[in-house]
């Protein structure tokens, strides 16, 4: 399907591929995706939930945002419950959402000023942080509708996502063509696909920022977590949380997951760098580097479920953000408030601010390349 496409597939074709037509057995058993109304937008644009579920996760996406509402996976006693952050209504999604379970486009994390050069040009973007660009401006991906198309295929079920911005959109040079699915395999793993083609030259830099709580949304903070990161060098900021360009070791410093450790052993230490952030807000400069396939990167186990949540990605970094900004001032789809700490974000990524720092992996895409990203989460009790 061309990524242009507009038109959302209805009908017999909404409902999936049916597995009739899979030719197995076990695709014979494999549920297809089901569309239920979400609300409906300030403009009349009718927005709805996909339910999938397999493998025993059950997920949850609307189309508003790409955003996944809800992702359930069993405990140790196979009991599942929802293990990411969220809202029970529309209304909430649009006002007061800090990108619960959006898709971030078109560039995710920080732009510095909200100005970039590129060939030698000076694009100046949404500024919606402060002085500077986070997720992509103040209409990022996140705050639009996207394009659903469902399917099945062998043992995987599973959403197409489609959505063009179009030249000029909050500020980035050309139109682009973007193309999200996610997977959920046999397994109960949670894939990502990112594809998206330009026609003249941009930057882009596509994540996923679910907040994850592995014991329960609302089960309070997770600084019990224990987490692992393999990586050995991450980038410190300044106050605004722009990166100086610097790759840090990790070393001796809050920042050393490279054995895991619980969330918050080292939150509250009097170092520099979590003052700037009110704690955890910080790439990570992954190992391994770009690679053409995705590769471990990251083991977050909650104790008192047995949950853990492994994570492998083809990007060179990783934001790990500790909920900082959870103020009390959010009810949560389970009818708490959420607090700091209640959730983590581990979003796969380029480094933020790319485009102003030549010496980082570049985020240029060029008329006839095609940007590709892949991310997995795999769970386990």
């Amino acid at each position: 399907m061309d990524m242009s496409r507009r038109t959302v597939i209805v009908g017999a074709a909404a409902a999936g591929v049916t597995a009739a037509t899979l030719g197995t057995a076990h695709a014979a058993e494999v549920r297809k995706p089901v569309r239920t109304p979400f609300g409906t937008l300030a403009d009349g644009t009718r927005v709805h939930r996909w339910s999938l579920e397999n493998g025993g996760t059950r997920l949850k996406v609307l189309s508003y945002g790409g955003i996944v509402q809800s992702l359930e996976v069993p405990d140790r006693r196979g009991r599942h419950t929802n293990v990411s952050l969220g809202f029970d209504t529309l209304e909430d999604y649009v006002s007061s959402s800090p990108y619960f379970g959006a898709l971030i486009g078109r560039y995710g994390n920080r732009i510095a000023e909200g100005r970039f050069t590129l060939d030698g040009r000076t694009h100046q973007v949404s500024v919606n942080d402060g002085e500077n660009t986070l997720h992509g401006g103040a209409q990022g991906f996140d705050k639009r509708v996207w394009d659903v198309e469902p399917f099945t295929k062998g043992s995987d079920v599973g959403l197409h996502l489609y959505y063009t911005s179009v030249d000029g959109e909050m500020g980035y040079p050309g139109t682009l063509r973007t193309k999200v699915t996610y997977t959920l395999t046999r397994d109960g793993d949670w894939r990502i696909d990112y594809e998206a083609t330009t026609d003249r030259a941009t930057v882009v830099n596509l994540t996923s920022h679910v907040y994850w709580n592995l014991a329960g949304e609302s089960s309070g903070t997770v600084y019990d977590h224990e987490l692992s990161i393999a990586a050995s060098r991450y980038t410190p900021v300044d106050a605004g949380l722009i990166p100086t360009g610097e790759l840090a070791k990790v070393a001796g410093t809050p920042f050393d997951f490279r054995r895991a450790k619980t969330v918050g052993e080292d939150i509250r230490v009097a170092h520099p760098q979590l003052l700037h952030g009110k704690g955890l807000d910080h790439n990570w400069v992954l190992d391994k580097g770009i690679t053409s396939r995705p590769g471990h990167i990251a083991t977050l186990r909650d104790p008192s479920s047995g949950r853990t949540l492994r994570i492998a990605t083809t990007e060179p970094g990783l934001q790990f953000y500790s909920g900082n900004f959870l103020d009390g001032s959010l009810v949560g789809s389970g009818g708490t408030v959420y607090r700091q700490g209640d959730g983590l974000c581990l979003e796969t990524q380029h480094y933020p601010d790319s485009p102003n720092h030549p010496s980082f992996p570049s985020t240029v895409l060029r008329p006839g390349q095609t940007y590709r990203s892949t991310t997995v989460h795999s769970f386990s009790a």
